[in-house]
């Protein structure tokens, strides 16, 4: 919610330092699944603590917050009722983001951030001290976390695979390969706007396992690959889609995955990266906080075009054009050099 116009900048610094209270409340009722239980109807913050088995105050005190910047309804009783904000925070609700916020909001983004201080002075994320290893390792051992991130992701990505995939005409080509495209949202909407296309969905095999209906989705026109792209890509396809892939990784890291891209592409291939471009001035980004984050917690980090222009130089391709989408990120289209 963006602050008033008129608001004074000694205001605007206090808000921004309460950010995080903000935050914290908007992670515990998604986290204690508050707006499903009030999808049913308003009530109130007694009835819904006996409900949920917690301090009916403490309860009472957060969603008088959330109130206030439109994410719930207070009214002159008492009760509480959806806002058209907080509808989308109900489980079952279409484009639910229920998942994102308790991704956004776990540990393994706030304790680092919370630390950036560190970071700013030695250029080193304070993950692996956090957590004792590196991002993605630690995902991979823990669980439950793990699962939060993943089901997270897939909501961001349910939300904006549509309107990214309908922006790029996709009907030059043959054979796409969605590089670490997880269970194939993205793809099946590449899929589904261009009948012609064959699919390639290339992931690790336990991702992989969670999308085997992708296949019988699409018969005949969807193949499901394991492997890492850290070593190599299947071959012979005339587009790469790397979707939310070379913002988690370094420079050097990010030339290596697009050179087996550029080693495995037909002649007159192209390689797709879905990420957000950072525009030059001070004008208000998506990108610019999501580059903080990884700043925190990863060895990635959100590029201008320049910067796309130097990878894609190192890895023995050209940057054609960038393609804005409705949502925060575009996509930055590369041929080989």
């Amino acid at each position: 919610m963006p602050p008033p116009p008129d608001l004074h900048p000694a205001q605007r610094i206090v808000d921004l330092g309460f950010g995080f209270i903000l935050s914290g409340a908007l992670s515990a009722v998604a986290e204690l699944g508050v707006a499903d239980l009030l999808a049913r109807g308003p009530r109130s913050a007694a009835s819904l603590a006996e409900e949920l088995k917690t301090d009916a105050r403490s309860l009472y005190r957060v969603m008088r917050l959330l109130a206030s910047v439109e994410v719930f309804a207070e009214d002159g009783e008492g009760r509480f009722s959806l806002t058209p904000a907080a509808d989308y925070l109900r489980t079952d609700a279409p484009g639910s983001l229920r998942a994102a916020v308790r991704m956004l909001t776990q540990r393994i983004f706030w304790a680092p951030t919370g630390e950036l201080v560190d970071t700013v002075r030695s250029g080193q994320t304070p993950f692996d001290r956090i957590f004792g290893k590196p991002f993605f390792d630690y995902l991979a051992e823990d669980m439950t976390q793990g699962d939060i991130f993943h089901q997270g992701m897939a909501s961001l990505s349910d939300l904006e695979n549509g309107p990214i995939a309908g922006s790029y005409d996709f009907t030059p080509v043959k054979r796409v390969v969605d590089v670490g495209g997880g269970h194939g949202g993205f793809l099946a909407k590449v899929l589904e706007a261009t009948p012609h296309v064959q699919g390639v969905l290339f992931d690790h095999a336990h991702v992989l396992a969670s999308a085997r209906e992708l296949r019988g989705a699409f018969p005949g026109r969807c193949e499901l690959v394991a492997g890492d792209f850290f070593e190599a890509v299947p071959a012979g396809a005339d587009a790469y889609v790397l979707k939310r892939i070379l913002h988690d990784w370094s420079d050097e890291v990010c030339v290596r995955i697009l050179r087996h891209c550029r080693q495995a592409m037909a002649e007159g291939g192209r390689v797709l990266v879905v990420d957000t471009v950072i525009p030059p001035g001070n004008a208000p980004h998506g990108g610019k906080v999501l580059d903080v984050m990884m700043l925190a917690s990863l060895p990635g980090r959100e590029r201008t075009e320049a910067e796309f222009g130097h990878l894609f130089s190192e890895a023995g391709l050209r940057l054609t054009r960038i393609v804005s989408t409705p949502a925060a990120l575009s996509i930055t289209e590369a041929v080989a050099a």
